[in-house]
């Protein structure tokens, strides 16, 4: 089976975190730990696991400024193997996302967009989605980018969604996709029902408008649901949260890098999670991505029966 051929489109963070004893109230100023500064971006993210944990020939589209926290972030995706060579520099400052994260490695995230707002799909952009397997976006850019990336795949590449942070998603958007992936919070949003619902229930509305759709239920693992097909769950690793800042990223990244080998969902789904779950157990976002030998252990590990 063939690596794959990923395009993640979307944006690049560079992330200010602090742990914080607890997060705080509204008006209320708490003390926290040191300062830390790291690369994010949901699709920076999502590339960087694409490549490192998935394995797939991954390439970045995304837009930086022309300052350090640019540099720093180019530096971290061709570290982890990222195809840089269409990501484009503008007059805005690189997107920044300020992160509290509690002891139980629960977080709060706000994001100034920056050069995000000026994502593009042009003539190389375009050149490089229409000879993937797999195009990969979230919510953080433009949703001009976003109808325009999946409008450039090839006949028979998947366009997948990850609908974050969340927002109301136009026809033109809708008509496009192929595999949406979203938490309850955002499932809830998108059918304009409760988070209290179950699961099965918010897929079974979703499937009303896409094909396919995953839902990620934290510690509790995935639903897996499609048409004409019975939903699964797949159960998640259990292990001590450090840091859940990137856990959701990861997991997006190695399910479009399954998909792009030709693997079927449920099973992307179980190495996702996986990768999801070693990513939590370290600080981070692209620092916390695993390795795929790493993913395909744990993966491997779940999959057995137990005496």
């Amino acid at each position: 089976m063939s690596a794959g051929r990923v395009v993640v489109v979307g944006s690049a963070n560079v992330d200010l975190v602090i742990d914080v004893p607890r997060h705080p109230a509204g008006g209320e100023t708490i003390l926290g730990g040191d300062l830390r500064r790291t690369p994010g971006g949901k699709g920076a993210n999502q590339a960087v696991a694409a490549a490192r944990a998935g394995g797939a020939d991954t390439t970045f589209v995304g837009a930086l400024g022309r300052d350090e926290s640019g540099d720093l972030l180019l530096g971290s995706l061709a570290g982890a193997g990222v195809r840089t060579d269409v990501v484009e520099r503008v007059d805005s400052p690189t997107g920044t996302a300020l992160i509290t994260v509690s002891p139980d490695g629960e977080n709060t995230i706000v994001v100034a967009p920056g050069a995000n707002s000026h994502v593009r799909v042009g003539t190389a952009q375009t050149e490089r989605i229409a000879a993937a397997d797999v195009v990969l976006a979230q919510l953080e850019i433009p949703l001009g980018a976003v109808v325009a990336a999946a409008g450039a795949r090839r006949a028979g590449a998947l366009f997948v969604l990850n609908a974050a942070p969340s927002r109301e998603l136009p026809d033109e958007v809708w008509e496009q996709l192929d595999v949406l992936v979203v938490n309850e919070h955002e499932a809830a949003d998108l059918v304009g029902g409760s988070t209290s619902a179950e699961p099965e229930s918010l897929a079974a509305a979703l499937l009303a408008r896409v094909s396919a759709v995953v839902i990620t239920l934290g510690a509790l693992g995935s639903l897996v649901a499609e048409r004409d097909v019975p939903a699964v769950r797949v159960p998640a690793a259990q292990v001590e949260a450090v840091d859940t800042t990137g856990a959701g990223d990861t997991y997006c990244g190695v399910l479009a890098a399954a998909l792009a080998r030709g693997v079927d969902l449920a099973e992307a789904a179980r190495l996702a999670g996986a990768a999801g779950a070693l990513a939590v157990t370290r600080p981070g976002a692209q620092d916390a991505v695993p390795d795929a030998g790493a993913v395909t252990a744990l993966a491997a590990a779940l999959s057995r029966p137990k005496n």
